[in-house]
């Protein structure tokens, strides 16, 4: 995806940066004509010239006022007189848990040393997994300058690009907090119920998409010719609901599944069919 170097003091450390994710696979919907059930194509064309215009006949363009543009092409991309436009310039260190990742956090990248940046690679993730800090830098990538953290993960280094602070749309009118009084005991059962959920480590292998098997199994009921089950999961309500009744059903619940997974041995997590909706 990128190719240039990490600016850490006086040390440049020459890197790849990789996708770290990627989409998976989806479920795809086509739109398609709702009278003869075919497939809408979207076409590229050109008001002027009143044609079809080919991907690799597109230029990029800047306008510079109403319909009218200056042509930018990867050349000039290159010569940006930007530092980032090549270096992954860190700022500042901080501590790991100071940005919220769900807020913050974008894109996620591997970092890959390239030659004599290895060492430089391997002293930088070293010091800061030993600080418990991450790298906060700057670095222009497709099209934009992205903030970014640099964090030591899985032996290696990992990049997440942020959003900007104006990216972040304020709390203002919102009523989100947590400002109910709660019960001691209400409390308790809470903590149990987190405990009885709790697994001592994050094993992705054992989640599965199941929209998409959901979807797959809809699709061979409608050829089938059959209409389709309806969900028998738990629906939002407005009925009142005892909160500790609906706190020990789910502990009761939690731990019939904790003694099937140490009986099996599998590990995996069983979801209970009967649930309380809140």
């Amino acid at each position: 995806m990128w190719r240039g170097a990490i600016s850490f003091g006086m040390v440049s450390i020459p890197v790849r940066l990789y996708l770290a994710a990627d989409s998976g696979p989806t479920t795809a919907f086509r739109q398609l004509c709702g009278t003869h059930q075919a497939p809408i194509h979207n076409r590229r064309w050109c008001t002027v010239g009143d044609h079809e215009v080919q991907y690799s006949e597109l230029v990029k363009g800047f306008e510079v006022s109403p319909d009218s543009y200056v042509v930018i092409d990867e050349a000039d991309l290159e010569r940006l007189p930007l530092a980032t436009t090549h270096t992954i310039e860190i700022s500042q260190f901080l501590p790991q848990s100071c940005i919220a990742p769900g807020l913050y956090f974008k894109a996620a990248y591997y970092v890959e040393p390239e030659g004599l940046g290895k060492k430089p690679h391997a002293l930088l993730q070293r010091a800061l997994s030993d600080s418990g800090t991450l790298a906060l830098a700057k670095i222009a990538l497709r099209e934009r300058e992205h903030l970014a953290a640099l964090q030591p993960s899985d032996g290696g280094l990992l990049l997440n690009t942020l959003r900007w602070p104006e990216e972040v749309r304020s709390t203002a009118g919102l009523n989100y907090r947590a400002d109910e009084t709660l019960s001691a005991p209400e409390v308790t059962m809470a903590r149990q119920l987190v405990r009885s959920l709790t697994r001592k480590s994050f094993e992705p292998a054992q989640l599965h998409d199941g929209y998409r098997q959901a979807v797959e199994r809809m699709v061979e009921e409608k050829l089938a010719g059959h209409d389709p089950v309806p969900a028998n999961g738990a629906q939002p309500t407005n009925q009142v609901v005892d909160l500790m009744e609906a706190l020990r059903a789910s502990i009761d619940a939690a731990q019939k599944t904790r003694a099937s997974e140490r009986g099996t041995g599998a590990g995996k997590t069983k979801r209970s069919e009967k649930r309380i909706a809140l």
